[in-house]
């Protein structure tokens, strides 16, 4: 998977054959009514970001969006705006080698699709798959369950980045809610049909931070405060955005990248629009990252 190259035209085909417009809802997006099989990490053995001739350093971004309850105008928004808007930036920018997307629909463990999970690609397959999740809309209580995310990259991934490079990919996850504490063992055997022990929120990071650098972006719809154990778990590491602010997600991420490669604060910012910076400039404020120098950069 992730050969091929991702274009602004083959998007724009994409919306008219779907009949997505800037009025289209996460209903008018998102058709399917059931998990489909092949999302389903309880079948998938493991995700690969190989090299390949289009692209011979490849970079895996896993980008998890949390799917429960009133949360389905965030896939909705990525789907019209923030994904082309995001790989447009990446070309632009290049915070990365050669990126390949994988989305992620993040629910709670009690859901029926708890966790979905899409191959690596780099070209209009992003965003076809990406529409062929299924947004569940249900969420078991307040906390979700975002770790699954990490527990699948960590566990049912396979990329040539760290394996040939020693790179690390990075994950983005998405939501407003706080995290569960722990992920029981039933819990990992259910949704991944893997045998196992309770993973405490921290061990999960842990594991995944092996392979990938996390993130993760707190849509502030309860609460301007990071939740806590998110914050536990990720020191340094969560940005927040109000829902009125989302379009902006796309400058967030590319910009936590380029802050991750060693640019300062002020260099990120001339790449975006002077009337956006503000606000932008606040999501980025609670990252702490060491740049290659080994100082830290706010």
């Amino acid at each position: 998977m992730g050969c091929g190259s991702y274009t602004s035209s083959d998007w724009a085909k994409l919306k008219d054959s779907r009949k997505i417009s800037e009025h289209s809802n996460d209903r008018d997006i998102f058709k399917k009514t059931k998990m489909d099989p092949k999302f389903d990490p309880k079948y998938i053995n493991v995700r690969e970001a190989w090299d390949n001739p289009d692209h011979p350093e490849s970079t895996p971004i896993i980008l998890g969006l949390d799917v429960t309850g009133s949360m389905g105008y965030l896939a909705a928004e990525i789907a019209k705006n923030g994904l082309n808007e995001t790989m447009m930036k990446l070309f632009s920018t290049k915070p990365v080698s050669d990126p390949q997307i994988m989305f992620a629909a993040m629910g709670d463990v009690v859901d029926d699709a708890p966790l979905q999970v899409t191959q690596f690609e780099s070209d209009i397959r992003i965003a076809e798959q990406l529409m062929d999740l299924w947004l569940e809309g249900r969420g078991g209580d307040s906390p979700e369950d975002y770790p699954l995310l990490w527990y699948f990259a960590a566990k049912h991934t396979v990329t040539d980045c760290f394996r040939k490079r020693g790179k690390k990919g990075y994950i983005f996850t998405i939501g407003d809610a706080e995290s569960h504490k722990t992920i029981s063992a039933q819990d990992i055997k259910r949704v991944f049909s893997d045998s196992g022990k309770m993973y405490t929120i921290e061990e999960l990071a842990e594991m995944a931070s092996e392979k990938y650098e996390l993130f993760h972006i707190h849509i502030t719809s309860h609460s301007n405060s990071v939740p806590q154990n998110i914050g536990s778990a990720l020191p340094g590491r969560v940005m927040r955005i109000s829902p009125r602010n989302i379009e902006l997600i796309p400058e967030v991420i590319v910009s936590a990248l380029l802050m991750h490669s060693g640019k300062t604060m002020d260099e990120v910012l001339k790449n975006w629009d002077e009337k956006f910076r503000p606000t932008i400039a606040e999501s980025l404020s609670d990252l702490k990252l060491e740049d290659k120098s080994g100082s830290i950069s706010f």
